[in-house]
């Protein structure tokens, strides 16, 4: 099935440096199908029209589709209600509306604001300038070595101030799966609420939001084979209705004048100005495509990707994995003595292969094993076991070259 799919991707049989492209920066932002690319270009070309603005029969489809893409977004996560869906431009873009307006209605001077050592420096920087904003107290939950987190430290700074809790699904760096029912439910013994990154894990494990119990989850349209520039952010329907609008302009008004300005209702409260229309649209194809294919499925076939890929690494002298919690995503960041892992993506560009070198916007992390950057070769379900090995066998020649 996965072979046949693969021909929906048509970067993937393009060829870099007179090298079949090989792929393996899915973590960064994912190859897209026909099925999106034609949807947005069926758009432009045939549909195009303002949402929520006319009454002409263009404006009135283009609001038709808008809106059913928000249904497909409801039905991706299990939310309870599309109105708990919310477009934003991306996983970044949704922290900071939480962080900028939940802080707004609940978080005052002394107030907590935990995080963990391995999130993304999104959902980092965003809680710093809202705790320096509202003179609140930022802390960090440490993970081990083995890239888990010490859930024992968690719970000892979780207490009663603490207002929100924000942590990465799946790490980034790591691959780790962090334990999120665990704790949602302490933080809401608590009294905290919880917003969970999922840009890495939406694209690779189903998401169920009532069952996690989360209080908001964001994620990405592009790393689900979408487009740039669009993102959804779910969030409770009571605590979303409690909080202020992030931005203001057109749509997120109900009346206005001079004197005063009334807000509308959810979820348009949050989407200020005419939105990302046609990403919307190819964020819908994108969703129904994943979902026809079957998360699950999906999710089986990377573990067997990364089992060969785990393997393949782990065989190599003098190469250092990071992290080894057995409860990961397909993804798998690495070091190599004496190689500086920029020489190695570009060795590795110039076979053909895309891998992510740097510090991966995980400084923290680095940090922690004493790196300024690491390695990243991270998997999707249109990748295949020979180009795994392939990877392999050019990183030890481009290891060789180095040596």
């Amino acid at each position: 099935m996965f072979t046949e799919l693969r021909k929906q991707f048509p970067m993937l049989s393009e060829k870099v440096h007179d090298h079949p492209f090989i792929y393996l920066d899915s973590a960064a932002t994912a190859q897209k199908p026909l099925v999106v690319i034609d949807a947005i270009s069926d758009f432009y070309k045939n549909h195009y029209g303002t949402v929520h603005r006319a009454i002409y029969k263009t404006a009135q489809d283009a609001g038709d589709r808008y809106q059913q893409s928000r249904k497909t977004a409801q039905q991706f996560i299990n939310a309870k209600s599309e109105d708990e869906i919310i477009f934003c431009r991306g996983t970044t873009d949704g922290i900071n509306l939480v962080a900028a307006s939940f802080a707004k209605a609940f978080i005052h001077e002394g107030d907590e604001i935990l995080i963990t050592e391995m999130e993304h420096h999104s959902n980092i920087v965003a809680w710093q300038m809202c705790a320096e904003q509202h003179r609140a107290i930022l802390k960090v939950v440490p993970f081990f070595d083995t890239g888990e987190l010490d859930m024992e430290a968690f719970h000892s700074l979780l207490t009663e101030r603490t207002k929100i809790v924000a942590v990465t699904h799946l790490s980034n760096v790591l691959g780790t799966i962090n334990p999120i029912k665990e704790i949602v439910e302490a933080s809401h013994r608590m009294g905290a609420k919880v917003l969970v990154d999922g840009a890495q894990s939406a694209p690779h494990m189903a998401i169920d939001v009532q069952a996690l119990d989360v209080d908001f989850f964001v994620f990405s349209g592009h790393k689900v084979y979408g487009p740039t520039g669009i993102g959804v952010l779910y969030g409770k329907y009571e605590l979303l209705n409690q909080m202020p609008p992030y931005q203001g302009g057109g749509d997120m008004i109900e009346t206005v004048t001079f004197a005063k300005t009334t807000y509308n209702v959810l979820p348009l409260k949050f989407e200020a100005g005419t939105p990302m229309i046609a990403e919307v649209i190819g964020l819908q194809a994108t969703l129904e495509f994943v979902m026809q294919i079957g998360i699950e499925a999906i999710a089986k076939y990377e573990m067997e990707l990364l089992e060969v890929l785990w393997n393949e690494l782990s065989a190599i002298p003098n190469l250092h994995i990071m992290g080894s919690s057995p409860h990961r995503g397909a993804l798998v960041t690495f070091t190599v003595d004496g190689c500086h892992p920029l020489d190695i993506a570009t060795l590795l560009d110039l076979q053909g292969i895309a891998i992510r070198s740097g510090h991966l916007c995980a400084q923290p992390i680095m940090r922690h094993y004493g790196h300024a950057g690491a390695c990243r070769a991270s998997l999707a379900f249109y990748n295949t076991k020979e180009e795994v090995c392939t990877f392999s066998q050019k990183l030890k020649k481009s290891i060789s070259q180095l040596l």
